[in-house]
């Protein structure tokens, strides 16, 4: 019965304040802020020399458009533009790797690309028109053993075309946009009535089952074929260039990928929202260790278990889930660790350096709720960094605003931490940087980003 109050739904957003004293952090830890005034910045990566460079995304939900940009950042928090990209954004994530930089393009208007970008601002694909034209985008990388690894997230938001696909822009541009499966798949023949946005009559319907285009009905027992490159997935490639290949798959949306000090793969994963044709209640994000050649559980299973039918995922007042594949390429494996409800729990990095400490636990930013678009939340969820012990599970906050309260510093009226969307550690790994993405306002259907509100900040131990 109670209203939404998330992080983002404020009455407007005024000018940002900085101030790292407003936030909390543990005893011998302390906080400055690197650059400021940036627009949208993503992530951070350091050269062989240790320079410090940010992509800014070029794009932000709300459908507003930029420039994709790399900076380099010198010590006085100057930026200096290296290289610019087209508008097909947003720029999700870079690494450094043998004199170049890797960078991610999310790829909404034009589908996903992975780039070599060097120092003087060349810009070569390396791989192009991945289906990143959706909800979610083309994300990473990481470079292990020779192959550039990266995350394609979905179209939508549980399998389903449907009008809040309208709401973030993309179904008006791409009518015939859907998800692609990786291998496979066989369908129970759910389909699901809506409104059908694409025509200007209020009374008509669509009719839309999973997989297919909007209002495309489906069958039960009709398949549809897997393919590369696909939705959902962690997918690599040689560094060089070269032929794709499917590490695994059944994700909402993979957005961080990092490496742990032996050398395994982790992602986070984005879970669903209460949303859409399909909503479903009450899925948090998740941090999975990947074994190659798995399936883990989109769009049937939320943290490894299974959504229909189950009390714990039906949204109030609505009809319970229904499964919408017929059955399973494997049972979804445990994840490593379940993050808040609508958290949006992202970029991250492990610790190796025992100057900072916490050896071997995952430091992830929660660029926080973007209540009410994703489903209700009675406080905001997120906005801070939190660490993992990715042995047993357990989460514990980092660096928080200071307060009664937990929430972005606009929320709070305060000078600390907005939206992290990231976390990378130095090379030597004694500081961390938090890249925080800047203030987001929420409206009832949409986001309203300020642009220049960016920050980067570092934490190191005294």
């Amino acid at each position: 019965m109670r209203a939404s109050n998330g992080g983002g739904q404020i009455k407007g957003t005024a000018q940002r304040l900085i101030n790292a004293h407003d936030v909390a952090l543990p005893p011998g830890y302390k906080i400055e802020v690197v650059a400021q005034g940036l627009t949208f910045p993503s992530a951070v990566a350091f050269d062989d020399n240790g320079a410090l460079y940010a992509i800014e995304t070029g794009y932000s939900y709300g459908e507003v458009w930029g420039e994709p940009r790399l900076l380099k950042i010198d010590a006085n928090g100057k930026a200096t533009v290296i290289a610019r990209g087209p508008k097909n954004g947003p720029w999700t994530g870079i690494t450094w790797y043998n004199g170049a930089f890797y960078i991610a393009e999310g790829g909404e208007m034009e589908g996903g690309r992975i780039l070599k970008v060097t120092k003087d601002g060349n810009i070569t694909p390396l791989i192009s028109n991945l289906p990143s034209m959706g909800d979610h985008h083309t994300n990473g990388p990481v470079i292990k053993d020779g192959f550039i690894y990266f995350g394609q997230g979905t179209a939508t938001n549980s399998g389903v075309v449907g009008e809040d696909n309208a709401d973030f822009g993309w179904l008006m541009r791409k009518k015939n946009f859907h998800d692609i499966p990786c291998k496979d798949i066989i369908l129970t023949g759910e389909n699901y009535t809506s409104s059908n946005i694409l025509t200007e009559d209020a009374k008509d319907v669509a009719t839309t089952g999973a997989f297919v285009p909007f209002n495309t009905t489906t069958t039960a027992g009709q398949i549809i074929k897997g393919s590369l490159p696909c939705n959902g997935s962690i997918m690599r490639m040689p560094v060089q260039g070269g032929p794709l290949e499917l590490v695994a798959w059944g994700f909402r949306n993979p957005f961080g990928l990092a490496l742990s000090a032996d050398n395994r793969l982790f992602i986070t994963e984005n879970g669903y929202d209460d949303r859409g044709s399909r909503p479903v209640w009450g899925s948090g994000d998740v941090l999975w260790e990947i074994k190659e050649n798995t399936w883990y559980g989109w769009p049937d299973f939320s943290a490894g278990k299974p959504i229909a039918q189950d009390e714990e995922f039906k949204v109030p007042e609505k009809k319970a889930v229904k499964a919408v594949l017929k059955n399973y390429p494997n049972t979804p494996p445990k994840p490593a660790a379940i993050f808040g409800v609508h958290s949006s729990s992202n970029g991250f990095d492990f610790s190796r350096s025992s100057t900072f400490g916490y050896v071997g636990e995952a430091f992830v930013a929660q660029l926080g709720d973007m209540s009410p678009n994703v489903g209700k939340v009675l406080s905001p969820v997120g906005f801070k960094v939190v660490r993992v012990n990715v042995g047993n599970g357990v989460i514990r906050d980092f660096a928080t605003n200071k307060g009664k309260r937990n929430g972005p510093a606009s929320y709070l009226s305060g000078g600390g931490l907005e939206r992290p969307l990231s976390v990378k550690f130095s090379p030597s790994g004694d500081a961390m940087y938090v890249v925080d993405f800047g203030q987001i306002q929420m409206m009832d259907k949409g986001a309203l980003p300020q642009q220049n509100t960016g920050v980067i900040w570092k934490i190191t131990k005294q």
